[in-house]
């Protein structure tokens, strides 16, 4: 729940800053002349790139919650908390790593499964690789819903 309520509050610091930004690209239209059209036609672009974006990651958000209900549900949501830790607490890395090959396993002999793919997703963020655990992440969602 906190991680839910800490995006809601960068999401509303995001729409300040976007309608500050989208006002002092108008004001720079307004001003006229090439440079100041120009200018904040380009800086109209922003907040118009930043809201794609934060809609993208909600959406994203709200599916990835969705395939974890209904994991959770089945009761095949991954759990992590048996793993060894460092004192930082990480998963030590040689667990993470064991714990991976499982997974990746699991994803080799059902490459359809939405489930091993989520999975995976969670292994690879134990790893900490987050650019392949968001594109596993990609793949559950598609082939989960």
């Amino acid at each position: 729940m906190k991680a839910l309520w800490t995006a809601i509050a960068l999401t509303a610091a995001l729409v300040v800053y976007f309608v500050l930004l989208a006002e002092r690209a108008v004001l720079l239209i307004e001003a006229g002349g090439l440079v100041g059209i120009t200018l904040g036609a380009a800086v109209l672009i922003l907040p118009v790139l930043g809201v794609w974006f934060v809609v993208a990651q909600w959406r994203n958000g709200i599916k990835i919650d969705r395939l974890a209900r209904r994991l959770e549900a089945e009761g095949g949501l991954p759990d992590v908390s048996g793993l060894p830790r460092r004192p930082s607490g990480r998963v030590d890395r040689d667990a993470a790593d064991e714990w991976f090959a499982q997974r990746k396993v699991e994803v080799e002999q059902s490459p359809e499964d939405w489930r091993a793919w989520f999975r995976l997703a969670h292994a690879y963020d134990v790893a900490g690789d987050r650019g392949r655990a968001r594109e596993a992440m990609r793949k559950a969602i598609e082939l989960g819903g």
